[in-house]
């Protein structure tokens, strides 16, 4: 033993009781607000990954859409998300959270602009109990931008750029939050005990409603229905492009439902997550398998944009409950899904509804199925609540859609003229092309 060891050793024994108390007393704030820390830090990383999901959105569309349509998708997509981003404070979060501002009680929420707290909370009276208004605010945009990406895809290549873009100011800014009020903002559907997560009515079949509507008020794409019935295949430009795209979506739907906990501030809520993670997983292998596997006996090769599309519809599928179910009972779940898109997709041409991407089976269909299957798994839930719930978004969603599409073909006219659609909508609205060097001598 040292000089300097012999005489720190037993100074160090001295002071360890007074370092205790002052380390004690330094961390006591930080023990008040740990929740608040980590809730809110949740929230933004949950809101990166689900913001990633808009990049899944663009490359799948761009996949699955001719080649002289990719860059109106590209463009529709960067705008779609930034006009949401936009609209959604301008107008929209406060329709979805009034809290005490209710317009019309449980019905109709604030119209007000979103503020945020005052930098570094001085002055500031935040709730330690939850987090910062600013990142729910970050995380809930992006589950309302997710929902007008929906619509992009299934109305692709015949849909002029400025109506698609006026529908998406009033779907970010109107349409959704509202029917997102009567569930999470603690409206009148909330009260009826209507259980949905992460969003599998709230925001996938929102967007498939709207896409619904749309489609057919648009009709389909010149050449893609013969009259006697022979439904012509458009491939899309690029299968590398949507797949990676649907890999970038099955990534950003952790932040998705994960995020949905809302609260990260206990050992319990931490398990919960990774239950969540694990589920989420589970569905979309599940429903990308049953898709594979279906396909196969069906038409005796596997389809790719089905097995693409298989997993998305398990994701929606167990979006609406994602922590109750097993691992068992989230694959059955999934699996379902991409059974329903199998089937629902050549239904959707029989009736001659042009879905370029495949995004009403996906988020309309599989986001019905998983809010009914809340029922299976999560004793709180009613199946006839669940089915009340379906019924009134769709509705509403449906009716409020309607007329805004019909009032923008009025006024602005929806679709491109034949000649725009035959050589693309790339050239004709844009003037710019993803890929030239293939189209051009």
């Amino acid at each position: 033993m040292t000089h300097l060891t012999k005489f720190a050793l037993p100074a160090a024994l001295v002071l360890l009781p007074t370092l205790a108390s002052a380390q004690e007393a330094d961390t006591t704030p930080l023990n008040e607000d740990i929740g608040f820390i980590f809730t809110t830090f949740m929230f933004l990383v949950s809101g990166f990954l689900v913001f990633f999901m808009a990049a899944g959105f663009a490359m799948l569309e761009a996949g699955l859409v001719r080649g002289k349509n990719v860059t109106m998708q590209l463009t529709k997509n960067m705008a779609l998300f930034s006009l949401a981003s936009i609209f959604y404070y301008v107008l929209g979060y406060n329709l979805m959270y009034p809290g005490d501002g209710w317009s019309i009680d449980g019905l109709l929420g604030a119209f007000s602009i979103t503020s945020l707290e005052p930098v570094g909370l001085e002055g500031a009276e935040p709730d330690l109990t939850y987090a910062s208004v600013g990142s729910d605010f970050f995380f809930q945009l992006m589950f309302c931008a997710a929902t007008a990406s929906i619509v992009s895809g299934a109305l692709a290549e015949r849909i002029k750029l400025w109506p698609f873009l006026a529908f998406t100011i009033v779907l970010t800014a109107v349409i959704y939050p509202i029917q997102a009020s009567w569930k999470w903002g603690g409206g009148f559907l909330d009260a009826a005990g209507f259980q949905d997560f992460a969003g599998s009515t709230v925001v996938h079949s929102v967007g498939g409603w709207a896409a619904l509507v749309g489609a057919i008020i648009l009709g389909p794409r010149i050449g893609k229905y013969a009259k006697d019935g022979r439904v012509t295949p458009f491939p899309g430009s690029n299968l590398a492009l949507a797949t990676l795209g649907t890999f970038i979506l099955w990534l950003g739907w952790f932040g998705f439902n994960g995020g949905s906990q809302l609260y990260m501030d206990t050992a319990g809520n931490v398990a919960d997550i990774s239950r969540i993670f694990s589920n989420t997983n589970t569905a979309a292998a599940a429903g990308a398998v049953a898709a594979l596997i279906l396909t196969q006996l069906m038409y005796n090769k596997p389809d790719l944009t089905m097995i693409l599309n298989g997993a998305l519809a398990g994701l929606v599928s167990i979006t609406a409950e994602p922590l109750a179910p097993s691992l068992i009972e989230a694959t059955l779940i999934g699996a379902v899904g991409g059974v329903i898109v199998v089937f629902t997709v050549p239904l959707l041409d029989k009736l001659k509804i042009d879905d370029v991407v495949g995004a009403i089976p996906v988020h309309l269909f599989a986001g019905i199925w998983g809010t009914i299957a809340v029922a299976f798994t999560n004793s709180d839930a009613n199946i006839l609540t669940q089915l009340y719930a379906i019924v009134v978004v769709g509705v509403f969603v449906s009716a409020a859609s309607a007329v805004v599409w019909l009032l923008l073909k009025a006024i602005m006219g929806l679709r491109v003229d034949e000649e725009a659609e035959i050589n693309g909508l790339d050239t004709t609205e844009l003037g710019m092309e993803a890929y030239p060097e293939f189209t051009r001598s």
